[in-house]
C-alpha cells in the first residue's frame, strides 16, 4: 500500500505534497529526523488529509495531480475546512 499525503504547517500557512510506503516513518522524518530539505523550515507539520493506493504507479499519478494547480486548490480547500472551520 501507498499513501499520498498533505501536510499542512500552521505555523507558516504552507502545504507539503507527497507519497510514502511508510507514512509514520515519513511523517517522522519530516518532523523529527530530516536534516535537510524543505519540510525541515516549516515544522511542525500535521497531517491534514491521506489517500491509499494498492500501486506505487497510482500514488505517483495522485502526487503529481495534488501538485497541480487543480490539485493545490483541492489541498488548500481541505486546509481551510479543516483548520480554519469554527470546529477545527
Amino acid at each position: 500500500m501507498f499513501t499520498v499525503y498533505i501536510l499542512y504547517s500552521h505555523k507558516f500557512n504552507q502545504i507539503y505534497i507527497g507519497y510514502t510506503s511508510d507514512l509514520p516513518n515519513r511523517f517522522l522524518s519530516h518532523n523529527e529526523l530530516a536534516t535537510k530539505g524543505h519540510t525541515i523550515k516549516y515544522r511542525p507539520w500535521v497531517i491534514a488529509y491521506t489517500e491509499e493506493y494498492q500501486s506505487k504507479t497510482e500514488a505517483i499519478k495522485r502526487e503529481n495531480y495534488l501538485k497541480s494547480t487543480q490539485g493545490r486548490k483541492f489541498a488548500r480547500d481541505i486546509i481551510q475546512e479543516k483548520f480554519d472551520s469554527p470546529d477545527g
